[in-house]
């Protein structure tokens, strides 16, 4: 083997650095084995990622039984459900760079041989894989996974269920007993948000593109198969090295078609959007917002799922795991099957070892599908010319006509929900909240789960150049774009205004003449930026369009 690693510790003039390394317990033998970053996104703020200190020691010890040397390191990680509804939510999708941004400079001031990455919340899922498809050294990602679901008057309930408890309980429809007993029941122990949320989605996404080993990533984080799990990372790690397989002879285009097809069959997070066109542009494939409605469109949805569905993210391990979607992709004919995985295998021969639960219907079978087209929809028109992106699964309806209630922040939406000030055919507008004028982009997830706790999902659109959590259900329509903050025409929408929304003919327009669209927008000035400093200023300075996936490179 070629090792890149051999750049810092062989040689009489790396005697100094070899010197610090053993300082710290490495010996000459160590130096002489390939050496395997662990980027550990391990932190102690919330459930997500709490466990990921001892799965990486887990992988330590396959690296070492493998014939690797094991060097972790941290990078950052924000919870998304945590900092909902607040300043802080601005913070998640900037972290999506800087956590890819970091384990790249790792990366590459210590020439790693290979990568292990560990991750849980949201972010650090495609920030890992970012990272990897920017270096293009041989790598592995091993998702934390799902947390348990808790219990409440016999049901399972996940956080998605105290985020619609809150609007419930604004609305007298529950008591404030009612609530805490719900917010006591939802989370039971560590791992990552229960449905097929974005976190979730996107653990299915690394599996059905090859970065995760098939089967690993669905096993919930406090089962003791995990810690297996992320010991079999380590010999697959070596032999990636070993066979010089690179995460950009994983992710082509068919790998990423495959993804989004996945995305589809399981009613994953509009979020996936927005980060697989990100991973594409790390890799150099081009796609475009517009190839995940053609994908979506032919792709059945097969897993019964929350948010819309009946069943948590646990229940898809009990089912038969990831692998058994992978089967479907397959045997449908909806998948490209001959692409290589991180073990070595193809599509096809990983799918094929898939071992479904006799009688499980979390999964449906191909002959019995919830619907005939997948969960993600893209629209376009006067008001959002670059694109928007719904989720329908679930929905009951195709088409809505209403008066625009315009915000400038998601607060004062929030508050204008929870003070019954929102009617029936309403359609809520929140602007100025895309990567640029949040910026960050936050989640709606408190305002859309206000919307549903307070009875009003089937008569109320919510429409926003921000986006949504994977826990989001109902008529929302995100990633409006071009944005607010950089004239988009929802920033020259007026209370009042007529907006229609139609699915069926993948269209979204504000219902006034051209002519006044155009005087409108002509007079639009671009607001200051709150942020003048630091991070938030530099990503505002730099993010794109959340229809090119809101990248600052």
């Amino acid at each position: 083997m070629k090792l890149q690693s051999y750049t810092i510790t062989q040689g009489k003039d790396r005697a100094p650095a070899r010197s610090y390394l053993k300082a710290i317990g490495y010996t000459d033998e160590d130096l002489k084995k390939p050496i395997i970053g662990i980027a550990n996104t391990w932190i102690g703020t919330m459930p997500c990622n709490y466990n990921l200190r001892e799965l990486a020691a887990d992988v330590a010890r396959g690296i070492r039984e493998a014939g690797g040397t094991p060097m972790e390191f941290n990078t950052v990680a924000i919870s998304d459900g945590i900092t909902m509804g607040t300043e802080g939510m601005k913070t998640s999708l900037i972290s999506r760079e800087v956590i890819a941004d970091s384990i790249e400079l790792v990366a590459r001031g210590h020439m790693f041989d290979g990568i292990v990455a560990l991750v849980a919340c949201d972010k650090t899922v495609p920030g890992a894989a970012m990272a990897l498809l920017r270096l293009n050294v041989p790598g592995v990602i091993l998702y934390g996974g799902t947390i348990l679901p808790g219990k409440y008057k016999g049901k399972d309930i996940t956080v998605q269920e105290v985020f619609e408890a809150v609007g419930a309980n604004a609305a007298g429809r529950i008591s404030d007993d009612e609530l805490l007993a719900i917010e006591n029941s939802a989370c039971p122990g560590p791992g990552a948000c229960g449905g097929q949320f974005t976190a979730n989605t996107m653990s299915t996404v690394m599996e059905i593109i090859g970065l995760s080993p098939m089967g690993l990533n669905s096993i919930p984080q406090v089962d003791a198969r995990k810690h297996d799990a992320a010991r079999q990372c380590g010999e697959i790690i070596l032999n990636a090295v070993k066979n010089d397989l690179r995460p950009r002879k994983i992710v082509t285009r068919q790998a990423i078609d495959n993804a989004i097809a996945s995305v589809a069959a399981s009613g994953g997070s509009t979020n996936a959007v927005l980060h697989l066109l990100a991973m594409a542009r790390e890799a150099g494939i081009e796609l475009k917002i517009d190839d995940f409605q053609e994908l979506s469109h032919k792709t059945p949805l097969l897993a019964d799922l929350k948010p819309a569905g009946k069943y948590t993210a646990a229940d898809v391990d009990k089912a038969g795991g990831i692998p058994v979607i992978a089967k479907r992709l397959h045997d449908g004919g909806f998948a490209h099957s001959d692409v290589l995985t991180i073990t070595g295998k193809t599509f096809a021969e990983a799918a094929a070892e898939a071992k479904e639960t006799p009688g499980q219907d979390v999964i449906r079978p191909l002959s019995n599908p919830i619907k005939k087209s997948g969960g993600i929809v893209i629209l376009k028109g006067s008001l959002a010319p670059e694109g928007a992106v719904i989720k329908v699964t679930g929905l009951n309806r195709s088409k809505q006509t209403g008066p625009a209630r315009v915000f400038d922040r998601e607060e004062d939406a929030m508050h204008a929900v929870l003070e019954h000030k929102i009617a029936a055919g309403d359609i809520v507008v929140i602007r100025y909240e895309g990567p640029k004028g949040g910026p960050g982009m936050r989640e709606m997830l408190g305002v859309t789960s206000a919307i549903v706790g307070e009875g009003l999902s089937e008569s109320v659109a919510l429409v926003t150049d921000g986006r949504f959590s994977g826990a989001t259900r109902g008529f929302m329509v995100g990633h409006v774009a071009p944005e607010a903050a950089v004239g988009g025409p929802i920033a020259a929408v007026r209370e009042g205004d007529s907006i229609t929304i139609d699915i069926e003919k993948c269209e979204i327009s504000l219902d006034i003449p051209d002519q006044e669209l155009r005087r409108r927008l002509a007079e639009f000035r671009v607001p200051a930026s709150k942020y003048r400093s630091g991070v938030m200023a530099k990503y505002v300075k730099l993010v794109g369009s959340a229809a090119d996936g809101a990248v600052t490179g």
